[in-house]
């Protein structure tokens, strides 16, 4: 299978390419390529690129409150190049996958990161700062942009900052800069040996603050009248039938404040603390190569898990999430030339809204949750009467069945036979839209199928994926009481692209265009070019002419 799905991706490439879904970019011509080496000599590079990843941050926010920002998303929505058609265009829409999406340029096919359960955990490395599981990129295949920039300047630096260890790891790739996480038992900052021995003095400091502690008895209020607001605040599927109601005020003890504060907007608050005292320690953007600052906010996903994306919470969330951001983008800017600083914003996927909530369209209106589970263990039950282990036929919660064929052959049993069974019965199932033989999909319509393309951007070649569950929209797996995600459908997959600086010309641009497309995008300013072979292109569309970005820096 493995070698036809490589001719298929070729395929695919060959009859998109230029820019529609699914492909690399065309390789420019000789003298096409001439007049881009010297645009980029023309055109200062940034000094400093700060890139903002909102963890389940949907595509439609970045316009359905718009009317009630006042601050970054205000400013971002204005003066930025918005894309209104991005997506993560692979199949497993997790937090682990989209992270590694968002600079390397490559798809999970190439990157190797496919699911959060395969993430960042590492055994062989211990966490710094804090007792608690070890955190490594070991798996995770290929570069990033942080490598780009480096071999092109060997002084270019990197810090990355998130809530979630996956969140601040993967957007760095296995570039040993300085990466660091939240951890929620102690409230500290920390990183793993796999990046140092022992915290940076800056980091230490950073956590001598207790900050989060300092939430001890603060209460998430509205920030607007509660007029303000259209969705109603008694929902109770919301956060599992409790506490479900506006004010949600934190525990007074700060051990528990701390432990808690994930689940608030007040995470943002701190992990924006925690970036603005690295660059000022680190004194990134200072010198006379490009450095790069990425910060993952991770309070949009738990909000969002807990109370659903048409929820008074989320909507709240996102007012704070504006303001916080208009902050932060001035807190840059009081720090260095804001000419010499680009942003750019985008998502590691969106969310589909509790299956228990009538959501807007009709489509979702009979959502629901499925859990294939029970019969991948009927097929388990009969395998091991035959001699076939458990081990051997495994369905993952992301709705992928992965079969261990040596395993089938040794015991007789045809397993082409068993997966066209459990495809079968599987199809059977309410709420399961269609089931892809991993044979299957190198044939399939890349370019009318979005489906199928995800999936084929989401499998390495060397993962034995026998086949891949689609559910139908909104529909979600397994019986957890919360929002979720994980699927290729287009609720999962849209999410917002901006880019903001000087260039980039404002506007809004509409026509599909993907999570890939970013690190190129911020490699061609920063007159950088991949090491290697990516998914991604170039958005040229919303690139100011070389002259004219220079004039925008005056």
């Amino acid at each position: 299978m493995n070698r036809f799905v490589q001719a298929a991706r070729v395929a695919a490439a060959a009859l998109l390419a230029g820019g529609a879904p699914g492909v690399a970019q065309r390789a420019p011509g000789p003298a096409r390529a001439a007049a881009a080496e010297r645009a980029l000599a023309a055109a200062p590079a940034p000094r400093l690129i700060v890139f903002i990843t909102v963890d389940q941050m949907r595509g439609e926010y970045i316009d359905r409150w718009a009317a009630q920002y006042t601050g970054g998303l205000a400013r971002l929505r204005r003066g930025g190049a918005v894309f209104t058609d991005a997506f993560q265009d692979h199949a497993v829409t997790e937090t682990a996958p989209g992270h590694a999406t968002v600079l390397s340029g490559r798809e999970p096919w190439k990157t190797g990161i496919v699911r959060n359960d395969a993430g960042v955990q590492d055994p062989q490395v211990s966490q710094v700062g804090s007792p608690g599981p070890g955190a490594s990129p070991f798996r995770f295949r290929g570069s990033v942009l942080m490598d780009w920039l480096r071999a092109a300047d060997p002084l270019s630096r990197g810090l990355s900052v998130s809530r979630k260890d996956r969140g601040a790891i993967l957007p760095m790739g296995r570039a040993q800069q300085q990466v660091f996480w939240y951890e929620a038992r102690t409230g500290d900052f920390v990183t793993s040996t796999y990046y140092a021995d022992t915290l940076a003095s800056w980091v230490r400091a950073l956590n001598e603050r207790h900050l989060p502690q300092g939430y001890a008895g603060k209460v998430w209020t509205l920030v607007l009248p509660p007029g303000a607001y259209t969705e109603p605040d008694s929902v109770p599927v919301e956060s599992r039938d409790s506490g479900f109601v506006f004010p949600h005020p934190m525990p007074a003890d700060p051990a528990a404040a701390a432990a808690w504060l994930p689940e608030t907007p007040f995470m943002d608050e701190v992990t924006i603390a925690a970036a603005l005292s690295g660059l000022e320690a680190l004194r990134l953007g200072a010198g006379d190569h490009t450095d790069l600052l990425a910060v993952s906010l991770s309070a949009t996903d738990y909000i969002g898990h807990r109370y659903g994306p048409d929820s008074r919470e989320i909507h709240d969330q996102i007012l704070r999430l504006d303001r916080l951001l208009g902050g932060f983008i001035d807190s840059v800017y009081a720090r260095m030339d804001s000419s010499r600083v680009v942003f750019a914003l985008t998502a590691d996927h969106g969310v589909s809204p509790y299956p228990e909530v009538r959501a807007p369209s009709p489509a979702q209106a009979a959502a629901a949750h499925v859990d294939l589970a029970p019969l991948a263990r009927r097929f388990q039950q009969s395998l091991a009467a035959r001699g076939v282990a458990a081990s051997a036929f495994q369905f993952s919660g992301e709705g992928v069945l992965l079969v261990d064929r040596r395993a089938f052959a040794r015991a007789g049993v045809r397993a082409d036979s068993v997966i066209g069974a459990f495809a079968a019965d599987a199809r059977a199932v309410p709420g399961v839209r269609r089931v892809d033989l991993g044979a299957d999909l190198p044939r399939a319509d890349t370019l009318h199928d979005p489906v199928a393309r995800r999936w084929l951007h989401m499998i390495p070649p060397d993962l034995p994926i026998a086949l891949a569950v689609t559910l139908q929209p909104g529909h979600v797996w397994g019986r957890l009481a919360i929002a979720m995600h994980g699927q290729p459908s287009d609720i999962d997959a849209h999410v917002p692209i901006v880019f903001y600086g000087p260039w980039f010309r404002p506007g809004r641009y509409p026509g599909f265009v993907r999570v890939v497309d970013v690190a190129p995008t911020l490699a061609e300013i920063a007159g950088v070019r991949p090491t290697e072979p990516i998914d991604g292109r170039v958005l040229r569309q919303a690139l100011r002419e070389p002259a004219t970005a220079a004039a925008a820096q005056q």
